[in-house]
């Protein structure tokens, strides 16, 4: 139990004695704040005054990020954060406020820490401490107890200080305790997280708006009404969120209410917006310095006042449960990333409907890579290119991602960008001559002026997609970036000092087109193109886009998460095999985009990218393996034994640099569990180019090579046998029985199943161990065609080995042709007629020894403890199998033995089921162990491991 500390003490026994005094309304929440909170975090470990001088956004605690309720400036007081990270708010109040029976400041924090996605939260007046799980949608009618996890009056403080220690301190953050207390107070029911619900509300907006202009705009092509939508959209989005930042007077979108013609005075209200930001987004006439055309299209529009009534009374305090000014640009990227996964189109009689796109589709939905995904990215490229290097050197660097999507990687550079160049100027003795830089605002703390941000970004960031909709919306996240942190104060002054509006136009930054794709596809005189396909196609001239980068030799840092097996058309299919070098193989756009990113690289560029680990595994690209590891310089692999996205797709990180591998290059090979445990070794990247273009494993360890080496060199398992999933069930609608699985309560059969031929006995994953079935009649299945998929190859009556799905590593025995197995299991049968001779009692042996599960778990799948561990047929295909030469006189000797071995395991195995006394089964389970031992030592004398080889594989761990 953790005593409280004598400052905690102290400040109890003080509030205690002067408790009338503080909790008179005239005691004001600043003096609050110094005398109590202050020092009571303090206490938890957290650098208040930033007494180590850190960055602004490094600080332990930023106050008062300043938010806009009901028309009043108001904040969360304190913002604990951890390496810039916000963790959690502290929203104070004074001792006269009831904080157990006053509902609105606990509306208030929830909303706080809501929209900045943060799990829990504090409201306090030292008087009484209340905790929040901020991760239900808050409504303006529930109670203070909505949500509250924890209540504490300042009397708790002395014998709670293990909980408040363990939970909000510093040291409870860093060690993830925080975290953990997080996780495990969830509230799995009614918890709704703000992109989820943002999503939701714009999708609304999307179908409302779409719904209306589509019946009162009947000339509109389904292109322009799309277009229309998504820029009205943007445009609120961005005025809203400029409002609660402090850039826009608050609350002018709410006076529309009120107004007549809605839609035209909301459009003057963009004409304005334009005046002053000079940003795309806002682009209704003809300028000499934009050279794309003005929205001419949406100002003409004839939209219902209803729409947006609708649309603007859920933006604001008290009916929104939205803070606009904490809710990130990272936040919103997450929301458009699933919002633009839908589209618009129209039916026949021009009505407007919203469907799921084709590509999005065939994934399965849309995934959006996790920020930590993207800030270790940015850090380990664009981070290693800053090292060292001045503001006007950084200025230099020429950063890309070439399939931006709704900007998650960009936005994520940019932000690196911001805060390199804050902290360095701020390092600086002589900031005079930095007027056009930096600026000290409130605190005393030095600030980007809104004119090196703009210059940051027009400098350092490009993006290309081919979807129009998701480059607009990278925009608007970047934009949005460029206004954190001003107000309309700040933004006036700068304007008037500087002669210019407040945003830069991103134009010649992030583009619309197809990275894949350039115009000469244009120039096969074989290809035809319906106007369709050339609209879909969007092929991109990279040296007319972006000719001064290309002339320079390319891109310092190319960044992203790349679309993975997308859809190409025919005649998209023929360019790249005619035109991309290093493709033998189908065609999945991710190497593509390899490929591609590695050209567009300059000498000693860095590519960082998360992709799916099949380019080190899959034997059919061979050509672009060989090229990496030969051609470049492979400088980190960071692989997840856990599913990043929803998608069950295995992910790694691949940092690469573009120049040729020095001879004794180590590649850092980094292996995170679900837990983030990392495991970390090196890899001679000359062990890679050897092998040429063939398959490479991350998990091989210097000192593994040796063993595997031995290992690689014999047959593979699925060379010699056929590995086929078992059957999968009923399927509704193909006509067989309602009920095609049985489980038996009588003995006999009952008698449909003792009538109907088709029903055979069914093996489930859950009654099969190793060397042992346990089946007592009671499963049984109606196999044939009206099964979803019955896998006749699977050869059910043949003899074979069984393997279970479910585990960390393989579990096998065998069986003579009685079982249809469940698709939780897998059969091995013989596939070849020189292999009848070899029972399968010799491979069963092999494929349930230690030195196969030491192969399973460190080298093709360490997914050891994993409680949803699968072994994958790709994993058993790749078991070595040492084939015995039964002409040869130790051969057979060895596969006799391996047979007998395996004969008594499994008679020992259905021999302690049936023993009836604890001493018989202690006494088999000696002899299982001990016949064990003697399978592994048989195998290691097969595979010739030496003596210190068999030790690395016992002490697997």
């Amino acid at each position: 139990m953790l005593q409280a500390p004598a400052e905690i003490i102290e400040l109890v026994d003080k509030f205690e004695r002067n408790i009338n005094a503080y909790k008179n309304p005239s005691y004001k929440e600043e003096q609050l704040k110094q005398e109590f909170i202050n020092p009571f975090f303090k206490a938890l470990g957290w650098d208040i005054d930033n007494t180590t001088g850190a960055a602004p956004q490094y600080r332990d605690v930023i106050f008062e990020d300043s938010i806009k309720i009901a028309g009043g400036t108001r904040a969360p007081d304190y913002c604990f954060t951890l390496a810039g990270r916000k963790m959690f708010f502290v929203e104070a109040k004074k001792p006269s406020v009831n904080i157990d029976k006053n509902i609105k400041p606990s509306y208030q924090l929830r909303r706080y820490a809501w929209s900045a996605k943060l799990p829990l939260s504090i409201l306090t007046d030292f008087e009484e401490l209340a905790v929040y799980d901020s991760r239900t949608t808050p409504k303006k009618t529930d109670r203070t107890t909505t949500g509250r996890i924890k209540y504490l009056t300042y009397k708790d403080y002395v014998d709670q200080w293990d909980y408040l220690y363990n939970t909000f301190s510093k040291d409870a953050v860093l060690k993830g305790s925080y975290d953990k207390y997080a996780e495990t107070t969830k509230k799995k029911k009614g918890t709704t997280l703000v992109d989820d619900e943002f999503l939701s509300e714009i999708e609304t907006w999307r179908e409302l708006l779409a719904k209306d202009i589509a019946l009162r705009n009947s000339d509109l092509t389904v292109d322009e009404l799309n277009y229309s939508v998504q820029q009205i959209i943007d445009r609120i989005i961005f005025l809203r969120m400029a409002e609660d930042r402090g850039a826009e007077k608050y609350g002018q979108l709410q006076k529309l209410l009120n107004k007549q013609a809605i839609f035209q005075e909301l459009c003057e209200i963009w004409k304005s917006a334009d005046e002053k930001y000079n940003s795309g987004l806002f682009h209704f006439k003809n300028e000499k310095t934009q050279k794309s055309p003005p929205d001419t299209l949406t100002p003409q529009l004839e939209i219902k006042d209803g729409i947006f009534k609708q649309i603007i009374k859920n933006l604001y305090y008290p009916d929104s449960p939205y803070e606009f000014s904490v809710l990130s640009p990272e936040i919103l990227g997450n929301v458009y990333e699933q919002f633009l996964g839908k589209v618009i189109r129209l039916t026949t009689g021009h009505r407007a409907k919203i469907e799921e796109k084709p590509e999005v589709k065939k994934a399965g939905g849309v995934y959006y890579t996790p920020q930590y995904i993207v800030e270790y990215i940015v850090e380990n490229t664009i981070g290693k290119l800053c090292r060292d290097k001045t503001p006007q050197k950084v200025s230099e660097l020429r950063i890309l991602d070439p399939a931006c999507g709704s900007g998650s990687f960009l936005l994520g550079a940019y932000n690196y960008l911001l805060n390199w160049h804050l902290i360095y100027y701020s390092n600086l003795k002589d900031k005079n001559r930095l007027k056009d830089q930096i600026y000290k605002g409130k605190n005393n703390e030095w600030h980007l002026t809104i004119k090196e941000k703009k210059r940051i970004l027009l400098n350092n960031i490009y993006g290309v997609d081919i979807d129009r909709q998701a480059v607009e919306v990278t925009k608007l996240s970047l934009l949005l970036k460029v206004l954190e942190g001003e107000n309309r104060d700040v933004l006036e002054a700068q304007q008037k000092l500087y002669k210019e509006r407040a945003l830069p136009d991103l134009e010649n930054n992030i583009k619309c087109g197809n990275s894949l794709i350039s115009p000469e596809i244009y120039n096969n005189q074989d290809l035809q193109f319906t106007a369709e396909e050339l609209k879909h196609i969007n092929a991109f001239n990279w040296n007319n886009e972006f000719g001064d980068i290309m002339d320079n030799g390319g891109f310092d840092t190319i960044i992203g998460n790349p679309p993975y097996g997308a859809i190409l058309s025919n005649n998209e299919s023929i360019y790249i095999q005619n035109t991309f070098v290093l493709q033998d193989y189908q065609l999945d756009t991710y190497l593509l985009f390899i490929e591609r990113s590695i050209h567009f690289l300059k000498d000693n560029g860095l590519f960082g990218m998360i992709i799916p680990n099949t380019w080190l595994l899959n034997f059919k690209i061979e050509n672009i393996r060989r090229y990496i590891f030969s051609n470049t310089e492979i400088v980190k692999v960071v692989h997840f034994l856990f599913y990043v996205f929803k998608a069950t797709v295995d992910t790694e990180i691949s940092i690469i640099k573009k120049a040729s591998p020095k001879k004794n290059h180590q590649i850092k090979i980094e292996i995170i569990d679900k837990d983030r445990n990392i495991d970390t070794h090196n890899i001679k990247q000359v062990n890679w180019i050897d092998k040429g273009g063939k398959p490479v494993n991350i998990f091989e360890k210097q000192e593994f090579i040796t063993i595997t080496d031995k290992m690689k060199n014999l047959d593979k398992l699925d060379e010699l046998f056929l590995i086929r999933q078992g059957t999968k069930p009923f399927q509704k609608g193909k006509g067989k029985p309602p009920q095609t699985e049985k489980i038996v309560q009588e003995k006999p059969f009952v008698s449909h199943i003792k009538n109907d031929v088709t029903f055979r006995p069914l093996l489930r994953g859950s009654m099969m161990h190793k060397y042992k079935i346990k089946w007592d009649n009671d499963y049984w299945i109606s196999f044939g065609d009206w099964l979803a998929e019955p896998r006749y190859s699977a050869n059910y009556d043949a003899p074979k080995i069984i393997i279970r799905q479910t585990g960390d590593s393989p579990i096998a025995t065998i069986d003579n042709s009685k079982f249809i197995v469940r698709d939780n299991l897998y059969a091995i049968t013989t596939k070849k007629d020189e292999l009848n001779e070899i029972d399968l009692r010799y491979i069963l042996g092999i494929i349930n020894s230690n030195l196969i599960k030491w192969f399973y778990q460190k080298i093709l799948n360490p997914e050891k403890g994993e409680a949803l561990a699968q072994v994958k047929r790709g994993h058993i295909a790749q078991f070595p199998i040492k084939v015995p030469i039964l002409d040869d006189e130790i051969d057979k000797k060895q596969y006799e033995l391996m047979v007998n071995l395996v004969n008594q395991m499994i008679q020992l195995n259905t021999d302690i089921d049936i023993a009836r006394t604890p001493q018989d089964r202690e006494l088999m389970q000696r002899q299982i162990d001990a016949t064990d031992k003697q399978i592994d030592k048989l195998v290691y004398e097969l595979y010739g491991l030496t003596k210190e080889e068999i030790k690395i594989v016992e002490d697997m761990g």
